[in-house]
Formats: structure tokens, C-alpha cells, sequence
């Protein structure tokens, strides 16, 4: 299933999760982009992926609230080796994230773009495809059950009810969620 069109910009959120990377690889196998030349004015650009990757500010890394009371002192005083540490960690992770996405852009003859951001999830996806003004959003779902949805939220949820282009979920496949439980 090949979806036509005049996509000029395919914004494909990765977070290193399976299902992620499984929304990456539907959106390179089944999305054609507008191809150069196509189009009029300055809008004739190819169209491309652009692969967005939304890191946690250090703060919620290290399972801080911004106010808390961090290992029972006080919330003013930082502590510059562990921020830095932790910045160097999730650098590290990024890196990786973004390594294996394009690892799987590869093997497709498309045009495809990185963006990099620190924030809320939910709020910076938003945010980046209004921004870039996508003509589509695809990200996967993690099929959380209703529990840990009702505490940390669905961010595919959340994207589909603010984001102003259209949005593709790749939920898993039924083997997948029965492994992904099974591993919980």
C-alpha cells in the first residue's frame, strides 16, 4: 500500500522503542514524497523524512521535578559533575537513536533529514511539525494499557488531538504486543 501524493515533509518520531523504529520503517516502505522538480515556486523542493528525536530535559532524566527536593536537600543547590554526567548520557543515547533510524533509511532511495530537541515529548512534536509545517506525522504506539496511560499519558494520544496535519499511529501487530508483555 503505497500512499500517493504531494508530501513535501513526513515527520517520523523515534524514541529508540521497537515500535518507534517499526513507524519508521512503514513510513519508508509505504509513503512516496513529492519528487524533485514537482510542484511550483519555491515549494518544488523534493520532499523528504525528517527523522525527530525528543530528549528529556536533565532534569526529568535523573527523575527530578523541577522544585524537588533533590536526595533530601535543597532544591537550589545543583550539582554541576552529575548534570553534566547525565547531559553526556543522554547525548550518548541520542546518538544511538538517531544512528539506528538512519541505519534504516539506508537501504530507501529517499531524502531524509535528523531533528533534535529537548523538551516534552508531546509538546515538541507538536510544536516541531507545526514549525516545519508537515504534511504528515507518524509515530508508533507503545500500546500502554489503560494504567499506565491514565498516569503517563499517551503522547500518540495527545499528538492526535493537537497536532495540525494528519497523523499515522503504527500500533504493533499482535505478536509484538504479546512479546513486549510478556518481557514486562
Amino acid at each position: 500500500m503505497a500512499a500517493t501524493g504531494n508530501l513535501r515533509c513526513v515527520v517520523v518520531s523515534v524514541d529508540g522503542s521497537e515500535e518507534s523504529m517499526n513507524a519508521l520503517q512503514w513510513a519508508l516502505q509505504n509513503l512516496r514524497l513529492r519528487p524533485p522538480g514537482e510542484g511550483d515556486g519555491p515549494s518544488s523542493e523534493p520532499g523528504s523524512f525528517v527523522i525527530l528525536h525528543v530528549q528529556s530535559p536533565p532534569s526529568i532524566a535523573a527523575g527530578l521535578n523541577p522544585g524537588a527536593i533533590p536526595f533530601g536537600g535543597p532544591s537550589h543547590v545543583e550539582v554541576p559533575a552529575f548534570a553534566a554526567a547525565i547531559e553526556a548520557h543522554q547525548k550518548r543515547i541520542t546518538e544511538a537513536i538517531v544512528s539506528h533510524a538512519l541505519k534504516i533509511c539506508a537501504g530507501f532511495d529517499c531524502r531524509v533529514t535528523t531533528k533534535v530537541v529537548v523538551g516534552d515529548p508531546k509538546e515538541m512534536i507538536c510544536e516541531v511539525a507545526a514549525n516545519l509545517q508537515a504534511d504528515l506525522l507518524v509515530m508508533g504506539c507503545r500500546s500502554w494499557g489503560p494504567i499506565k496511560r491514565m498516569f503517563l499519558g499517551s503522547v500518540s494520544n495527545h499528538c492526535i488531538n493537537h497536532v495540525h496535519c494528519p497523523v499515522i499511529v503504527i500500533k504493533d501487530t499482535p505478536e509484538q504486543a504479546e512479546s513486549s508483555e510478556q518481557k514486562a
